[in-house]
């Protein structure tokens, strides 16, 4: 059976980072369920590109999540911190020492559910607003046990194959299929 993982998508999500982490995971084979936090699954990203949510976040809280997976944008980010259901299901998460995730302005959002508490890194200048943890200067940064941040747009695919690999122990085979050796 492969692991779960939810990808919450908020208003204002930055559209290259949510569709990457979720095309490579599930190229990993990790099951991917994307949930917007209305009840209007078609969700507005931060370039105006619609991405359509498999589920309303209200339906699969109650699921069973190996990890969760948060991209960036700004806007995105904002919504995402504003809705206590997200940071309640982070702190569970995190407790249950299940994969807490995050890329570019998204480790706000961590640190707003109080689990950021080692080093990580995120966007630029997004730093000063995270609560707890050290901010280190590199693209993907596995904070703690179960704690994985990354940069932005130009780390994303880094970032899922990390997870993937967190995940499921292994992300070599599909990073040669996804020809991450030509980037040097």
């Amino acid at each position: 059976m492969s692991k779960k993982v939810l990808v919450p998508l908020a208003e204002g999500v930055e559209e290259v980072e949510a569709v990457t982490i979720i095309d490579v995971l599930r190229r990993g084979g990790l099951e991917v369920i994307t949930a917007s936090l209305t009840d209007n699954l078609e969700v507005k990203g931060a370039h105006n590109i619609v991405i359509k949510a498999d589920a309303s976040l209200e339906k699969i809280m109650n699921y069973d999540f190996d990890a969760i997976a948060l991209a960036g944008g700004y806007g995105g980010m904002n919504n995402l911190k504003a809705d206590m259901r997200v940071i309640e299901k982070i702190r569970t998460m995190y407790e249950d020492k299940k994969l807490v995730a995050a890329i570019c302005a998204s480790p706000i959002v961590l640190g707003e559910a109080g689990v950021i508490k080692g080093k990580y890194t995120c966007y630029p200048s997004c730093e000063s607003s995270v609560k707890g943890g050290e901010y280190v200067e590199k693209d993907i940064v596995v904070c703690n046990d179960n704690v994985i941040t990354s940069k932005g747009p130009a780390t994303t695919v880094f970032f899922a194959l990390e997870l993937v690999k967190y995940l499921t122990g292994s992300n070599e085979e599909l990073a040669n299929a996804l020809l991450v050796n030509l980037i040097k």
